[in-house]
């Protein structure tokens, strides 16, 4: 079981490494927020980061939002610096949980996940880059089990809605549940809506360097995961989707990745069936195709070279068309947007075997909640946290690193989700 004691040597509940990062920003806002669900009613945090002016503005900003004089001086700052381990094993000391807002995680995450195992720190991130998480499974899931650490990937928009709602829809299901399709749409209110691009430039490097995530991978030597009933038809690169009413394409994110984890965990571990899966976003109509054929075309071209590669770090707003920034949202535009997944997955009800035949059942399901990177990745971030630090016995048995479905697949985070507005619910 998860220890998640505080001591004199470990006084802070949470420390939110990077808090003075745009996301981090609003991940500090979260935990203030959320403070009275610790533990006994109450929450003992803190903010790290390599400059101690700019933790007392994050502190300050977050007084100054939330109408909550006290954070300016009842939270605690701690310097610690990714290319300084001896500051990073100080802060981890301190330390049941560490939130790693420091990204992109490919070139900042290791030393925290390092330093945090070492050290006797849980580490929760929200890093959506399938190389680092699948690197830090395979670096250090055995080391992290014997030091009763858990590390938990992508604990944000990536890629807690997916992976968390394929075990919905799964548990839903009057049946066995075998296979599953999610829809992404975003809708941006009157003000528009961005991205940081800091996200931007994890998905440049993330495409420049696939040729490693393959490498990794092969470390595993994984045997396929067994097909239970009907295969599972992939779609094309672009289509119209009847479901939705727009057209598609395969999303690019870690969600594919992470629910394959998931449920590969699931099997091995549990003998559970495993779920295939299949994940799509929408874009809109033919003038949003028109723009990102365009978009995915320079973007394809230039990632592969170094030059190109600094030009879409230079210029995210010009080669994405808007829609990152070096700025990201404004909180005006968060409030207007929000994002919906719609499940689609089909099985074989009670009393039907697999070997009958086709599925004979389907079901419909959606998970949705507000603006995506900067508010519903903060509060999922957040409720991950907080279920550890609430429910250390419903986690696995043993530490490791995990995705969010291997590790709360038995806890009530759907629940405390859905009590902060991100809702999960059959259709």
């Amino acid at each position: 079981m998860a220890r998640v004691d505080t001591s004199a040597g470990r006084p802070y509940q949470l420390v939110i490494f990077g808090a003075s990062g745009f996301t981090g920003q609003f991940v500090a806002e979260e935990v203030a927020r959320a403070a009275s669900e610790g533990p006994g009613g109450n929450l003992k945090w803190a903010v790290a980061g390599r400059s101690r002016r700019k933790l007392e503005q994050v502190l300050e900003q977050a007084a100054a939002a939330l109408g909550k004089p006290e954070l300016r001086t009842g939270v605690d700052v701690i310097v610690a610096d990714v290319e300084e381990p001896d500051s990073l094993a100080s802060m981890c000391k301190q330390a049941v949980i560490v939130l790693n807002c420091v990204g992109p995680y490919r070139f900042y995450g290791e030393p925290v996940v390092k330093a945090c195992v070492e050290n006797g720190a849980h580490h929760i991130d929200i890093s959506g880059e399938p190389q680092f998480l699948e690197g830090m499974q395979l670096k250090y899931h055995d080391k992290a089990a014997d030091s009763g650490v858990y590390i938990v990937g992508s604990c944000g928009f990536d890629s807690i809605p997916a992976d968390m709602g394929v075990l919905f829809t799964r548990d839903r299901f009057q049946g066995k549940l075998t296979a599953l399709e999610s829809f992404l749409t975003v809708q941006a209110g009157p003000d528009g809506a961005s991205i940081h691009d800091g996200t931007w430039q994890s998905a440049i490097y993330g495409f420049a360097d696939s040729s490693e995530l393959q490498s990794v991978r092969r470390k595993f030597n994984y045997k396929p995961l067994p097909t239970v009933g009907a295969k599972l038809k992939r779609r094309g690169s672009l289509f119209f989707s009847p479901e939705i009413q727009q057209y598609s394409v395969p999303f690019m994110g870690s969600d594919p990745s992470v629910v394959k984890r998931t449920q590969r965990f699931l099997s091995d571990q549990h003998q559970e069936t495993p779920v295939q899966y299949g994940a799509y976003a929408g874009v809109g109509g033919l003038g949003s195709v028109v723009k990102l054929m365009f978009a995915g075309f320079m973007f394809w071209l230039l990632v592969k070279f170094s030059f190109g590669r600094n030009l879409l770090v230079k210029h995210p707003e010009f080669f994405s068309f808007g829609v990152f920034t070096k700025s990201g949202p404004t909180r005006k535009q968060m409030e207007g947007s929000s994002f919906r997944f719609d499940f689609y997955g089909e099985g074989y009800t009670d009393g039907q075997e697999p070997s009958g035949g086709r599925p004979n059942g389907t079901i419909r399901t959606a998970v949705q909640g507000p603006e995506c990177g900067y508010v519903a990745t903060p509060i999922a971030m957040v409720q991950a946290a907080l279920t550890v630090l609430n429910e250390p016995a419903a986690l696995p048995a043993r530490g490791g690193v995990f995705t969010p479905g291997a590790a709360f697949a038995k806890t009530t985070l759907i629940q405390r989700l859905h009590r902060h507005g991100i809702t999960f619910s059959v259709v």
